[in-house]
Parts: C-alpha cells; structure tokens; sequence
C-alpha cells in the first residue's frame, strides 16, 4: 500500500457483474513491525479515534474473559513494557497497551478504541485485556487509561473473503491498473457503533454508518444468523466436500441444517427484522462470485463458537428444548476436530485436538465441557452431538 500512496482497490462482487473502485482514504500505511511509527501515530493529538481488527482469538482471553496472563507471549511482552515502554511487543494487547503509554507521555489527550471483531461488546473486552495488561505492567497507566481513552462496542457486517492472486489478475484486466492489495466484497454493507468519542469523530454516518444507544440486537442478529450459518457450513459442508459457502448453500442437505439452525435462532431475535435478514443472507452465501472459502470461516473454532451458538443453545435448554440445529454445528465441529473436512487451524488446537480423541461418548464431554463446563455435564446435550458426530 506505501508503494501506491495508500490507494487501493474495492471490487464490490455481485451476482451480476463487478464494480471496481479506487479508494483513497488511507493516507499513510506501515508495516506491522514499524514500532517507532505506531507509538509515534498514537502520540498525536491529532490522532483521535482508533480502528482495530485482530480476529477473536487476537485478544488472547482467558475461560474467564480476561487477558490470559499465564500465556509466554503476554508475560514476555510484559517484561518488555515494564522495562521499557517503546519496547517492541508483538501481542495485539500490548502493542495497543504501548500505544496508549506513548499517547499518556505525550499527554496527547483522550482517545477512542473501536475494535471491530465479531464478538459481542467487543468494546469492553478490548477494555478488559488492555486493562489486565496495564495492571501487570503499570498500575498507574491503568489508573490513566479509565479517564481518558473510552472503548466503543462495534458490529460489521460485510463479507469479505481473503486476497487472492487472482483478484489482482482480475483488476489488472478490468482497469489496466496493477493492484498488489484489492479488496474484494459483497455489495451488502453495515457498520454499527455504540459508545462516546471524547475527542471527537468523523461523520462516519454521511457514509451509511449507524449509531446507537443499543448494539445488542445487531450483534445477535450478526452473530447468531450470519457468523453462526457460516461456521455450520464451514464444518458441515467442507465434510461434504465444498470448498465455498456459495457451494454448501447450494448443497439442499446443507440449506436445511441452515434453515433449521435459523429458526432455533430466530426467537430470540427482534421478529421484524429476522425474517427480511434471513432472505437476505441467503443470496449474499449463493453469491457464486464471492468465493469465501470455509476452510478460512473454519479457524478457530474453539473461539467462535461460544459466542456464535452457545447463547442460543443454553436459551433453548432453559426452556427444556434440545436444540437439533445447535447440536449438529458441535458435532460438526468435533467432526472437523477429528479430520473431517477442512484442515484444522486453530488458536487453541493443542488444547482441543487431545480432548476430540478416542470413543465418541468420551470425546463428546469433553469437547463441549471445553467451551463451557456445564455442557460436557448435560447429558441430554452429549447425546444430541454424539448422535450427529456418528451419523455424519
């Protein structure tokens, strides 16, 4: 991007045909290792808001919720920042935490956060992380960071496959431009915002951005109808032999267990907007142009899915319902787990792949006691998965 004076180009794919246009909004890049500019950058005043995407396992959380301070990387990155504040770190906490130290000794004024990961209140867990870290290295610093930099909670909605070569031949025939870093996505877009900006912010609404005192039905709705179909079919439909979502839509076997786990989902949601979301996110997956591939949706399970379909699960077990739909994602997963379908990648595979080992009455319990201890106990539940993990 340094190399193009930050411009860029987005591809918005339809069904029917390509848009390309060149955008220049990014007025500087740097590469991730360039310490010296990202402490430099947050030590502005001018700076007054900050985006930030890492992916859920980024945040390096703990079972709890909080920073997993026993993790080497975290308490070496630690170790760096207590004996030297412009230290390099490498863990997206402490390089967000040296950030902050910099824009507190430059006395740069306050600052906003907003992650923009698919998890709920991904505000206060951004909050949550660099807080733990700060407490570890700088009681002081953490005192600093409650009064001056605020954490705004985010959902994004748009899908947006990874880069791929030929996405660069692409553009390169379409408008005679070579491009080293397209961006390739859906024509449907939506970004939402909750929280205060204390330093001020663009009027990101004039481009179609929504604000608002309540996030909370738009991150359910994302999170429980879009990432969660996507993770069913990244493990059941790459089992089955498809590579894209476009292809495991398209598969009918794949289209009902979607269905099916939408409308488990779909009580819990606002009723007047469920239905017309639902329409749509079936022709955004059927975009047989966005070629999003399900071993990608695949990482990092271990991660996703506590936020994608245990709260619907647990809904349903309090009202004494066996979720099917709920139940046949786990399996699937556990299946992944076990080498079906897509290569497993996953931020805690050393903790996981041991425990999907052996008999499926032992794996079972022991994967779901994994995401939540109380599920490996309710037999009801362990029946359900080992019911679907052995028939496939």
């Amino acid at each position: 991007m340094a190399s193009q004076d930050g411009r860029y180009t987005l591809v918005t794919r339809a069904a029917d045909g390509d848009r390309f246009d060149v955008l220049g909004s990014v007025v500087a890049a740097y590469p991730g290792t360039d310490q010296a500019s990202w402490l430099r950058l947050l030590a502005s005043p001018d700076v007054r808001a900050l985006t930030l995407t890492v992916t859920e396992a980024g945040y390096l959380r703990r079972a709890g919720g909080g920073l997993d301070l026993d993790r080497p990387d975290v308490q070496s990155d630690a170790q760096a920042l207590r004996a030297d504040p412009t230290a390099p770190v490498h863990t997206a906490p402490a390089r967000l935490l040296a950030g902050l130290a910099a824009r507190r000794a430059a006395d740069a004024g306050p600052l906003a956060v907003i992650p923009c990961d698919n998890l709920p209140d991904n505000g206060a867990i951004a909050q949550r992380v660099v807080r733990d870290l700060a407490e570890l290295v700088d009681p002081g610093l953490a005192g600093w960071l409650d009064g001056s930099v605020s954490y705004v909670t985010t959902v994004v909605d748009r899908i947006t496959p990874k880069t791929t070569p030929e996405d660069a031949r692409t553009v390169a025939e379409a408008t005679g431009v070579s491009d080293r870093c397209p961006v390739v996505t859906e024509p449907f877009s939506e970004w939402v915002l909750s929280g205060d900006f204390p330093g001020g912010r663009p009027r990101w609404e004039d481009a179609g951005a929504t604000f608002t005192g309540d996030i909370a039905p738009y991150e359910q709705r994302k999170l429980w109808l879009l990432n969660a179909g996507h993770s069913l079919l990244a493990y059941a439909g790459s089992a089955r032999g498809h590579q894209t979502v476009a292809e495991a839509v398209a598969d009918d076997t794949c289209r009902s267990w979607l269905e099916q786990w939408w409308s488990e989902a779909a009580p819990s949601l606002p009723a007047d907007e469920v239905g017309a979301y639902r329409v749509a996110l079936v022709d955004r997956f059927a975009n047989p142009r966005i070629r999003h591939l399900l071993a990608q949706i695949a990482e990092d399970g271990s991660v996703k899915l506590p936020v994608r379909i245990l709260p619907v699960l647990r809904q349903e077990r309090a009202a004494g319902r066996i979720p099917e739909g709920a139940a046949r994602i786990l399996a699937a997963w556990l299946r992944h787990l076990r080498g079906a379908g897509a290569p497993v990648k996953d931020a805690h595979a050393d903790d996981v792949l041991p425990l999907a080992k052996g008999p499926l009455t032992d794996a079972v319990p022991r994967v779901l006691g994994y995401l939540d201890p109380a599920l490996g106990d309710d037999e009801a539940v362990v029946a359900a998965v080992c019911s679907f993990a052995d028939g496939g």
